[in-house]
């Protein structure tokens, strides 16, 4: 993993014969009582290491896009202007930026069917944002979510149900416990791997030197755990990087070891 050009919106990294390009949406705050204990309780205190904004913890939302030359796909969308406070829907100017002509877009993979990830289909002005779109890959879980304002692009919805080859570089993976159909997908390039996920990590700072610590909105807190306890492990691995939607963006790091936990160590400096 290469990191080729960045901007005030993107960051480009060259992935053997893939291109991977970071493109921030924005942020959401939220209070820290959403992190959850074993039990299901609110944290009681939160480490020094969290940082807060105001009273609130900042998570960066991020989505990305890969492409060989000739296919491309987009994972995750942001949220245009779905969200109640307009801290998000930068998604169009970040394509913009990087070179991506976004009438080219023909696939969209979404990570589960929360608005931050799926609220960018549908532009500011009520208009589909990816004029040439296909297909819209989501797991079989979450295809509910296709009411709406999202409703005009329910006859393109490709459920995944189970581990599933997109194309010859990259498969879907089911992830549930964050909500039913949360998918993780994994890119790959000769002998290494980016799995790219969604929510399986919300506070990168807390969650991979405690990952017992769930999101009050995991349906599934339990199952989430299992998950993202699988998925570290995984990630550890040679040759493996992940990019995450809540991670600090531009969101693409590396994860090892550090004793019975995680640490993390980011390719690329934070977008300011």
């Amino acid at each position: 993993m290469r990191l080729r050009s960045s901007g005030r919106h993107h960051v480009a990294f060259e992935f053997g014969d893939l291109q991977v390009i970071s493109l921030r949406d924005g942020y959401i705050d939220m209070p820290p009582t959403r992190l959850r204990d074993e039990d299901g309780r609110p944290l009681e205190a939160l480490p020094a290491v969290v940082p807060l904004v105001g009273d609130n913890l900042r998570l960066s939302v991020n989505a990305f896009f890969v492409t060989d030359g000739a296919r491309s796909i987009l994972i995750d969308t942001g949220a245009s202007n779905a969200w109640p406070e307009r801290t998000m829907g930068l998604i169009y100017d970040a394509l913009d930026e990087a070179g991506v002509d976004r009438a080219q877009i023909i696939d969209v993979a979404i990570t589960h069917r929360h608005v931050d990830h799926v609220g960018g289909l549908i532009a500011p002005d009520g208009s589909e944002a990816f004029a040439k779109l296909e297909r819209v890959w989501i797991g079989a879980g979450d295809t509910s979510v296709f009411t709406g304002r999202l409703e005009p692009l329910r006859d393109r919805v490709v459920p995944v149900s189970d581990e599933v080859a997109i194309n010859d570089w990259m498969t879907a993976i089911p992830a549930p416990g964050h909500t039913p159909g949360h998918t993780v997908y994994n890119v790959r390039s000769g002998a290494s791997h980016l799995l790219v996920w969604g929510d399986t990590v919300h506070v990168p700072t807390l969650q991979f030197d405690q990952p017992n610590v769930s999101w009050e909105f995991d349906g599934d807190q339990p199952e989430a755990r299992a998950a993202r306890a699988t998925l570290l492990e995984q990630l550890t691995q040679p040759n493996h990087f992940v990019a995450g939607a809540h991670l600090d963006s531009p969101g693409i790091a590396r994860v090892t070891r550090a004793g019975d936990a995680y640490a993390l160590e980011y390719l690329a400096p934070p977008l300011s």
